[in-house]
C-alpha cells in the first residue's frame, strides 16, 4: 500500500532511487555515523522500531515505523524505509513501504533471500483506533486485530510490492496479540535448510482454563518463529513456546544461526517473576522446534526489559554479539555485547553511548564492518534512529575502550 499521491507502477510500491542524500555526521570515506531518522521531520512525530539488513548489491536498508501521532505503539503508522549506497554514511530519501492509511502497521522484519538476492519484508497490522490491551482481552474483531503481511523487492530495495496477507498461514485460531521481530530476519545459510527464511516473533493467546482473562501484560505471553522454504512465497509456523506460566514471558525475540547450524533466540522477558529480564534458547532443526524451553541468560542482567538484537558475525572465530541498553532500570547506554561460546555467556565489548537508548538492530555492512541501527537521543530515548558503523575485527579479537559520550 502506499501514499495516495504516489504511483502505482508495475503493481509494485514505487521507492525513488538514492537521490538527494543526507550528510552524515562525518565525512562519507570512513565515517563512524549517520542519522537516517529524526523525529518530528518528513510528517512524522516519531520514527521507532528499527530493522536493518544489507543487500546482495551492498546497499543497507534501513526499515522503522513512522508513527505520525507522536510514540504511541497504535495509532497512524507507516513503515518507512531510507537506502544507502554507501555503507550507512549517507542515506536517501524517505519512503514509505507500506502505509497504514489512518491504521497500524509496523514491526518491520527484513531479509534477504539467500536464493534469489530478493529482500523480502514482514510486518503486521490493526486498526488505528485499537490498543494492544484490548486486543490481549479478545476485545477486538480478527479484521481489526493483528494481521501478517509479506512483500517482496526484486531491485534491492527501490521497490516493494504491496502488502500479502499471510495471517492463516502463521497464526493460530486462538492467538490474539501477534508480533514479527521487530529486527531483521533470518536466512539460512547451512545445514539441511539452508535457504530457509525465518522470523522470530511472539504472541498471545486466551488464558488457560481457569485463570482469570484479565489480558494483563504479565502473562499469556509467548514467543514463536515462523519460516518459508520457498523465498517467502508459502509460510509455515515452526515452534512456539506456549507455557504461559506467568514466570518465562518469551516476548519480542530475535534469531542468528551460529557456526554449526543451530539456531540462537533472544528474547525479551515481558513483565515475567524470573530473576533476569532477557531469555534464551536453541533450535537445531531450523526453528521448527527447541532444543529446551526458554531459560534466563544470566550474562545479559545489564539489559532492561526490552527489545534486543543478535548477529553472527561472519569469519573464522567471529563472535555472536547482541546489542542492547545496559542499565537494568532504564532504557539507556546502548552496548554491545560479544559471545565466544554461542550464546552460553557474554562479554560486553563496547558502550556506545551513555545517553538514552531503546531498540536496536544489528547487520553486517561488509566483510569488515559490522553496523548497529538504533533508538537514542539527548531528552530521551526516541528523538533520533541513529546507525553506527563499528569494526568487525575488533568485535572479535577483544573489548573497545568505552571513551563514550
Amino acid at each position: 500500500m502506499i501514499l495516495p499521491s504516489r504511483t502505482l507502477l508495475a503493481a509494485t510500491v514505487l521507492l525513488t532511487p538514492l537521490t538527494a542524500l543526507t550528510p552524515a555526521s562525518s565525512a562519507a570515506t570512513g565515517c563512524a555515523s549517520s542519522v537516517p531518522y529524526t523525529s518530528g521531520r518528513d510528517g512524522y512525530g516519531t520514527f521507532r522500531v528499527p530493522a536493518a539488513v544489507t543487500t546482495v548489491r551492498g546497499t543497507v536498508l534501513a526499515f522503522a515505523e513512522g508513527r505520525r501521532d507522536g510514540a504511541g505503539d497504535t495509532g497512524r503508522i507507516d513503515v518507512v524505509l531510507r537506502r544507502s549506497g554507501d555503507g550507512g554514511c549517507t542515506w536517501g530519501p524517505l519512503r514509505v513501504v507500506a502505509a497504514g492509511n489512518g491504521d497500524t502497521r509496523g514491526n518491520p522484519a527484513p531479509v534477504v533471500d539467500p536464493r534469489t538476492g530478493d529482500v523480502v519484508l514482514v510486518t503486521c497490522y490493526n486498526g488505528g483506533g485499537v490498543t494492544e490491551a484490548q486486543i490481549m482481552r479478545g476485545e477486538v474483531t480478527p479484521e481489526r486485530g493483528r494481521r501478517v503481511f509479506v512483500q517482496r523487492s526484486r531491485d534491492d530495495g527501490r521497490h516493494f510490492t504491496p502488502p500479502r496477507e499471510i495471517t492463516a498461514q502463521v497464526k493460530p485460531a486462538g492467538w490474539r496479540w501477534y508480533a514479527t521481530g521487530p529486527g531483521h530476519a533470518l536466512a539460512l545459510t547451512r545445514g539441511p535448510h539452508a535457504g530457509r527464511l525465518v522470523v522470530p516473533a511472539d504472541h498471545s493467546a486466551a488464558p488457560p482454563a481457569g485463570s482469570p482473562d484479565t489480558g494483563q501484560e504479565a502473562a499469556y505471553y509467548g514467543a514463536h518463529a515462523f519460516h518459508s522454504d520457498d523465498g517467502g512465497r508459502t509460510w509455515r509456523l515452526g515452534y512456539a513456546d506456549a507455557r504461559y506460566d506467568g514466570v518465562h514471558n518469551a516476548n519480542e525475540s530475535t534469531a542468528a544461526q551460529l557456526p554449526d547450524g543451530r539456531l540462537y533466540f533472544s528474547s525479551r522477558d515481558q513483565n515475567g517473576t524470573s530473576a533476569g529480564n532477557r531469555l534464551d534458547t536453541y533450535s537445531g532443526d531450523g526453528g521448527q522446534s527447541l532444543q529446551r524451553p526458554y531459560a534466563v541468560q544470566h550474562t545479559l542482567d545489564d539489559v532492561p526489559v526490552v527489545e534486543g538484537s543478535v548477529l553472527q558475525v561472519r569469519g573464522p572465530a567471529a563472535p555472536l554479539l547482541f546489542s542492547g541498553p545496559s542499565v537494568p532500570t532504564a532504557r539507556r547506554a546502548m552496548a554491545i555485547w560479544r559471545s565466544t561460546d554461542g550464546g552460553a555467556t557474554f562479554t560486553r565489548a563496547l558502550t556506545l553511548s551513555r545517553r538514552p537508548a531503546a531498540y536496536s538492530d544489528l547487520v553486517q555492512v561488509s566483510r569488515h564492518t559490522v553496523g548497529i541501527l538504533y533508538e537514542t537521543g539527548t531528552t530521551g530515548a526516541y528523538d533520533t534512529i541513529e546507525f553506527r558503523r563499528l569494526p568487525a575485527g575488533a568485535l572479535a579479537s577483544r573489548a573497545i575502550p568505552r571513551g563514550v559520550p
